[in-house]
């Protein structure tokens, strides 16, 4: 997994190259001290990974995922100020770590980006084996209780009613359900929605589903689902609060 990292900072630079050479799978190719050469970088060479500061001279983490040409890499921002970590969702970034990081949260961090890498190469190879037989729809009918979404190389059967609430993640979704480990799958919000029943699962945030029955409360411009926290997008409030008879 070929990764750079961009930061202001020389000694945040040294952190995280340290960690990443403790990690057999990644391989840092270069490093920068600032977003505009690092953009460049990026829009002329294969990069799977970017790890990358927010607050930075000229140009912000956050404006630089936004001025990428073509498809972005996978980003993990990291940064000293947790208040950023929204809008950094917001981009699809597929994770944010706070400084100083722990080394064994940025493992879990850079195991995430491992996933989605795996799923999208058994994906690709499940579509071109595909090619050239006949069109099955990915739609199931409402009454049933259960969907049936890909991952890697199975497709994978979910109790509808167990669904608690839906991640976006760049290209993926990521399913969370009672009972089980989250579920990775190469799907657009459209479809997912096409597969459950309207009027139980809500889109909340531009990067979010949540299943109504599973809301435990509302705290300002949060839903609250037993200890997740999920936002609710300024663009939803007035439809999730109709929706809740808030």
């Amino acid at each position: 997994m070929k990764c750079i990292i961009i930061d202001d900072e020389p000694l945040a630079i040294d952190v995280i190259e340290s960690y990443c050479k403790a990690i057999s799978a990644v391989e840092v190719i270069t490093t920068f001290t600032n977003a505009i050469d690092a953009l460049d970088f990026i829009n002329s060479n294969p990069i799977d990974l970017v790890f990358s500061d927010i607050e930075m001279p000229n140009i912000s983490g956050i404006e630089l995922i936004k001025a990428i040409e073509g498809k972005a890499p996978f980003f993990i921002f990291t940064t000293a100020y947790p208040e950023y970590a929204l809008e950094g969702f917001d981009l699809n970034a597929v994770d944010y770590l706070v400084k100083p990081i722990p080394f064994p949260r940025f493992l879990k961090a850079v195991n995430r980006v491992k996933e989605m890498i795996k799923l999208n190469e058994a994906n690709s190879s499940f579509n071109v084996s595909s090619a050239g037989g006949e069109s099955i729809s990915s739609s199931t009918p409402h009454e049933d209780d259960f969907i049936f979404v890909k991952s890697e190389y199975e497709n994978l059967k979910i109790d509808i009613k167990a669904i608690k609430h839906i991640q976006g993640l760049k290209d993926y979704l990521k399913i969370h359900a009672e009972a089980s480990k989250p579920i990775l799958t190469l799907m657009s919000f459209k479809e997912i929605q096409d597969k459950l029943p309207e009027n139980t699962f809500i889109r909340v945030h531009r990067s979010y589903i949540v299943n109504v029955n599973k809301i435990t409360s509302i705290q300002k411009n949060r839903i609250v689902i037993n200890d997740e926290r999920i936002p609710i997008g300024e663009s939803y409030k007035s439809m999730v609060y109709s929706r809740l008879n808030i």
